[in-house]
């Protein structure tokens, strides 16, 4: 109940004041046990002070000197006598020394000391303790008490007023009771009157005697500062509960793990939801209206070569033919050939205008003129229309079709089934391809023979008259046939479509034959003189015993008979090309200009020989 607060002397346990002339006894110190002198050791000392619980005080403690009330006595005690005479007093530095078998308060040896107060009839509350009435001092928590057996600083008082319990000089002053367990020092005989001893604390031990002679039996731990008594008032505060710095680490990790945990569990959260919303929207189209991506604007200007490049270049000069006569109609396709409005075409396409019908041509920007025909040969299957009063056209450049290879790229451009400005695109698939067209007449005037190109590029009924054109936009032929499924040439394409067997004639050719109708109103054939047997089966083109009309089959003063050639002569090849047919031989001739030379080879008799012709002229239709 008392440990680490400070003792309070009561008035029955305070010194009375001394009377003037007794001398105060300073107390005895024990008589040191027989035998020899004990070793210092570690371990505190065993409280001398401190008697077993049910027993006396043992024989040999130091006793209350007389004039001196001993603490936790119920009565004040009598007033002591005076020493005995025969009682040295001790000088300073010494300490007095109690004969042997005789205890320090003058007791018999082994006898019980007396208390010097009656019991307190009273059961006054505990001594030294404040009673119920006493306010109690706030909870603190009060700074550790040292441990037992602690050695504390000696008080020095260089002047002011001592504190309470602290002896004064010239002047009997009692002593504070020091805490319990505290060591007191060593006692020293003053040089004046004695003072009052305060009594020692529970278990306090008691300070060896000093004498003169021999060591002293114990040796005590070196003194440092007393203990302060403990003031429940001054004591720094400290609150109840109030968190530590390690509570605090261990709060702010809690609190760590707790936020690592939730933006875990929140992450996972929403990955899931975001997860099912994305598949709900993906299977249903998402909840509002539909918004789909799309490529930004570009430029519009495409690479020469390219089949756009191509189409960009050449559809301008692109026109669309409108034919209407008395007893047909039809649609076909054109080109621009010159500023000054001539178009070339096919000649099956303008054909059914004849002499009195329509002519309506359609620019590729829409603009439309009426036009009429300048010239036409069917043996060509080519004509010459002209639009009047039409400012802007674009010519299309013309190619050289002997510069053309096969393989090379092509590009259709027409209004196949009356659908203006059609673009499609192949390769040159063969060269020199004799085609013959029409021939409905019966007579043969009908008939157009062709040293054809041959292209894979879509060429379909309204294709006819359009261009084909190179890498560069140029025209290299003008697009006439179609082979169909039917296994016949058809002028137009027919209505059977493309099976990927387009035929066009070669624009050379096609050069020549437009400038003599645009210059003259028709055009000429180149010819050899002589008529051609078309029943012969063999191989190489048979010229006729008789002409047509019955005449000679070599005409007189013609290119064959100034060659030497005769009927029934078989002409097998021309500038060293087979020639297995007929048509095919026409279509040799034809592919050149009158007043051309040709090497032929002749079979006659069963022996061939070379003949060297120069090709004469035919007027045309």
């Amino acid at each position: 109940m008392d440990e680490g607060k400070p003792t309070k002397g009561n008035w029955w346990s305070r010194p009375r004041p001394e009377t003037p002339g007794t001398a105060h006894q300073p107390p005895q110190a024990p008589a040191p046990p027989p035998g020899p002198p004990q070793q210092p050791s570690d371990e505190p000392p065993a409280d001398p002070a401190q008697p077993s619980s049910g027993h006396a005080p043992a024989a040999g403690l130091a006793q209350p000197p007389s004039g001196q009330v001993s603490a936790g006595q119920p009565q004040p005690p009598a007033p002591s006598s005076q020493p005995p005479a025969d009682q040295a007093q001790p000088s300073s530095g010494q300490a007095a020394v109690p004969p042997s078998g005789q205890a320090p308060g003058g007791a018999p040896a082994g006898e019980r000391p007396r208390p010097l107060h009656d019991p307190d009839p009273y059961s006054t509350p505990p001594y030294g303790e404040p009673g119920p009435w006493a306010p109690a001092p706030p909870v603190q928590h009060p700074m550790a008490t040292p441990g037992h057996g602690t050695p504390l600083p000696a008080a020095v008082t260089h002047g002011g007023t001592p504190p309470h319990g602290t002896p004064q000089h010239g002047a009997p002053q009692p002593h504070a009771t020091p805490g319990h367990g505290t060591p007191l020092p060593a006692a020293a005989a003053p040089h004046s009157a004695p003072q009052p001893h305060a009594t020692p604390g529970h278990g306090t031990p008691l300070p060896a005697a000093v004498t003169h002679a021999g060591p002293a039996p114990y040796q005590s731990a070196p003194q440092g500062p007393p203990r302060q008594p403990y003031d429940p008032w001054n004591a720094p505060f400290q609150q109840t509960g109030a968190p530590t710095p390690e509570g605090e680490a261990k709060k702010r990790k809690r609190v760590r793990r707790t936020l690592l945990v939730g933006v875990m569990v929140v992450t996972l959260v929403s990955g899931g939801i975001g997860g099912a919303i994305g598949a709900y929207l993906e299977r249903n189209g998402g909840v509002g209206d539909i918004e789909l991506s799309q490529a930004g604007t570009e430029a519009k200007d495409r690479p020469k070569g390219s089949v756009a490049g191509i189409a960009s270049a050449a559809l301008p000069g692109v026109v669309t033919l409108h034919v209407r006569g008395d007893s047909a109609q039809g649609t076909g396709t054109g080109f621009v050939l010159d500023g000054k409005g001539h178009i070339l075409t096919n000649n099956h396409v303008v054909e059914p205008a004849g002499t009195g019908g329509e002519i309506s041509v359609t620019f590729s920007g829409g603009e439309t003129a009426e036009a009429k025909v300048i010239g036409r040969d069917s043996g060509y299957d080519l004509a010459v229309v002209k639009v009047s009063g039409v400012r802007g056209l674009k010519p299309l450049t013309l190619g050289n079709s002997e510069n053309v290879q096969v393989g090379d790229p092509v590009v259709a451009i027409g209004a196949p089934f009356d659908l203006a400005n059609t673009v499609t695109s192949g390769i040159i698939s063969a060269k020199e391809r004799p085609i013959t067209a029409g021939g409905e007449k019966g007579d043969g005037s009908d008939t157009s023979y062709v040293d054809a190109l041959q292209t894979d590029a879509p060429i379909n009924p309204g294709n006819s008259g359009g261009p084909l054109v190179d890498s560069k936009a140029r025209v290299i032929g003008i697009n006439s046939a179609i082979r169909s499924a039917g296994d016949r040439s058809e002028q137009g394409g027919g209505q059977a479509g493309s099976i990927g067997l387009g035929f066009a004639i070669p624009i050379n050719q096609g050069k020549r034959v437009a400038e003599e109708l645009i210059n003259f109103g028709k055009a000429t054939h180149p010819v050899i003189g002589v008529t051609l047997d078309t029943e012969f089966t063999g191989d190489g083109a048979r010229i006729a015993d008789k002409g047509r009309d019955g005449g000679p089959s070599v005409s007189e003063d013609g290119p064959g008979e100034k060659a030497g050639l005769k009927p029934g002569d078989v002409i097998t090849e021309v500038d060293g090309q087979a020639v297995h047919s007929s048509d095919e031989l026409i279509v040799k001739v034809r592919a050149h200009r009158p007043k051309d030379r040709l090497d032929l080879t002749v079979e006659r008799d069963g022996r061939d020989r070379e003949v060297t012709l120069v090709l004469g002229a035919a007027s045309g239709d």
